[in-house]
């Protein structure tokens, strides 16, 4: 390969990892707005968010696009290959978290139309994990970090208990006042889909062991992925 191709390459690569990053600010944006739309029963925030999750399905089909380019015109092996396989699987995580967050966006319309009394649960600590998680996943993707992805992987935990608490929550408003069920199912499907953003930015995080050293760690125990990241770092 000349220098010439070998750079134009770096390029190309570089760019994919660029949008992947892009994408992810927006769909961080996307949860940010459903949550703030939701609490606030702000109508623009809540269609904002329904409207643009356009947006995000059209950065995943582009950014699929660039890869198999990448794959069908370059060849790519080794660590090149295990990185355009990481983004294809990271933009299929991100696509469902833009989707979760679109549910959530959904849910504060029904809340907001039907005037429906709401459970007075607090989902937006829950949602400041979720983002921070996803983030963080990112941040271990742009840097091949493996010691940061395993935290990712290790917080999540944090969210899983904060979701049972919300739903602890809920049913203990339902069960006093049953005026609360319509609304508090929505709250459940809320804190539902936090969790699954949880569940997407740990598994982007897996995937940045694959990237970096060829290893998969999709179903592996915590013990084993932290095990993986002191070796790395041995």
């Amino acid at each position: 390969m000349s220098d010439h191709t070998s750079k134009q390459f770096d390029l190309e690569l570089e760019s994919i990892r660029t949008r992947v990053l892009q994408m992810g600010g927006l769909v961080e944006q996307q949860i940010a707005r459903a949550v703030l739309g939701l609490i606030e029963g702000d109508a623009s925030l809540i269609y904002a968010v329904i409207e643009d999750d356009h947006k995000v399905n059209q950065l995943e089909v582009e950014l699929d696009e660039a890869c198999t380019q990448v794959l069908a015109k370059r060849q790519p092996a080794a660590v090149d290959l295990r990185l355009i396989t990481t983004v294809i699987k990271t933009i299929t995580d991100l696509e469902r978290v833009g989707d979760e967050a679109k549910k959530i966006a959904k849910m504060a319309k029904a809340i907001r139309d039907g005037s429906l009394a709401v459970p007075d649960v607090q989902v937006r600590h829950m949602a400041d994990l979720a983002v921070a998680q996803l983030r963080h996943a990112l941040d271990c993707f742009a840097r091949l970090d493996m010691e940061g992805a395993t935290e990712v992987v290790r917080h999540d935990k944090r969210l899983d208990a904060e979701f049972k608490a919300v739903m602890r929550q809920v049913i203990t408003f339902m069960m006093e006042d049953p005026r609360m069920i319509s609304g508090g199912i929505d709250m459940i499907f809320v804190a539902k889909a936090l969790e699954r953003i949880g569940d997407h930015a740990k598994n982007m995080a897996q995937y940045v062991f694959y990237m970096a050293k060829g290893e998969d760690m999709r179903h592996a125990q915590l013990e084993q992925i932290e095990q993986a990241a002191q070796a790395a770092r041995a």
